[in-house]
């Protein structure tokens, strides 16, 4: 069994997930606050010390035809600092229309007071855990 932790970055709001490999599922954690996309690493080191997660998993954010956005390489730089920070594998997922459906998902669930940023952003997180573990195994163009 291994525990992943995935993020939906954001340059003022990281939301968080945490998911399990054995039963395919994530629970959504609490969304971080960013400065211009620069998060509270000691706030990152303790989920890390708490969960233990083996890897990490950041939602890529792609326009719909799939190419990049300036989203999509700041994203990149998080993914990047977070395995330097912390030497854990990390990969990298589509994105596309996760905070969409996060949005759906906890309007159905609570009305508009369910609607709160940190909420769409944790939950969008967690779709972001679920579907890269409903996927194959990572591949070298979309890890480090």
């Amino acid at each position: 069994m291994s525990t992943i932790i995935g993020f939906d970055f954001g340059t003022k709001s990281i939301g968080v997930a945490v998911g399990q490999s054995v039963t395919g599922t994530a629970s959504p954690l609490s969304a971080l606050k960013a400065k211009d996309g620069i998060p509270n690493w000691d706030a990152i080191e303790q989920l890390f010390k708490e969960w233990q997660p083996e890897r990490l998993v950041v939602g890529l954010p792609l326009n719909m035809d799939g190419s990049e956005q300036p989203l999509t390489q700041r994203a990149k730089k998080f993914g990047n600092r977070l395995h330097g920070r912390f030497g854990l594998p990390v990969s990298f997922q589509d994105e596309r229309l996760t905070s969409t459906a996060a949005r759906e998902e906890l309007f159905n669930s609570g009305g508009y007071k369910k609607l709160e940023k940190g909420l769409v952003d944790s939950q969008a997180a967690l779709l972001i855990v679920e579907d890269f573990l409903s996927n194959s195994l990572p591949t070298s163009d979309n890890s480090l």
